[in-house]
């Protein structure tokens, strides 16, 4: 990069190449390497170089493990999957604490647009994680949008067929948010998915 000496503007080519960080961002992260302690800096290295070696996916969900099988396959509800695109959903469905489950995780979605298809993504892994039984429903959690919808409607239609239920995340109006701002298919999904009180 001009305007750097050479050992900052590669790391601050490297840190661009981090999803969501721009050019000055990357540069605050540089000068911050550049400033800590040589300990500091060879911890953080290690942890980068540590968490590349160990971290692999779950032989049985897809979600990230340093372990053959994560400790969420190990211990939860085996007979209840929910079906999320990737490792991220995991982690954001766990902080809302009200899933007692088990994951698998896709690594994407159906999206003839982008040339991926059913293949592509870890279908048949789910498959094969039903045939073993003891699965009682399946939860659609993919993204409430076109490729997410395509994805849960095709998955659904392989296993319905079995005589598992599958249901699918409710969608509508957020919490905290107001009617007025709400756009046509969020309003339209909430009556849809509305709830006796």
């Amino acid at each position: 990069m001009s305007g750097y000496i050479e050992p900052i503007g590669r790391l601050i080519n490297e840190f661009t190449k981090l999803p969501g960080v721009g050019a000055k961002t990357a540069q605050r992260y540089a000068y911050s390497v550049i400033n800590m302690t040589e300990s500091e800096a060879k911890s953080f290295a290690e942890s980068i170089l540590n968490a590349k070696s160990k971290v692999h996916y779950c032989s049985k969900c897809g979600n990230y493990t340093d372990e053959d099988v994560c400790d969420i396959c190990k211990t939860r509800d085996a007979s209840i999957i929910c079906v999320v695109k990737e490792p991220k959903d995991v982690l954001a469905m766990e902080k809302a604490r009200e899933f007692k489950g088990v994951y698998h995780v896709l690594h994407g979605v159906i999206s003839p647009m982008d040339g991926v298809t059913p293949n592509d993504i870890r279908i048949k892994e789910l498959l094969a994680r039903i045939a073993e039984g003891g699965v009682k429903e399946v939860i659609m959690a993919t993204n409430p949008d076109v490729e997410g919808e395509a994805t849960a409607m095709y998955i659904s239609s392989l296993i319905k067929p079995l005589g598992i239920k599958v249901t699918r995340l409710a969608h509508g109006i957020p919490i905290g948010s107001e009617i007025e701002y709400a756009d046509e298919i969020t309003i339209s999904r909430a009556i849809l998915d509305r709830k006796e009180i």
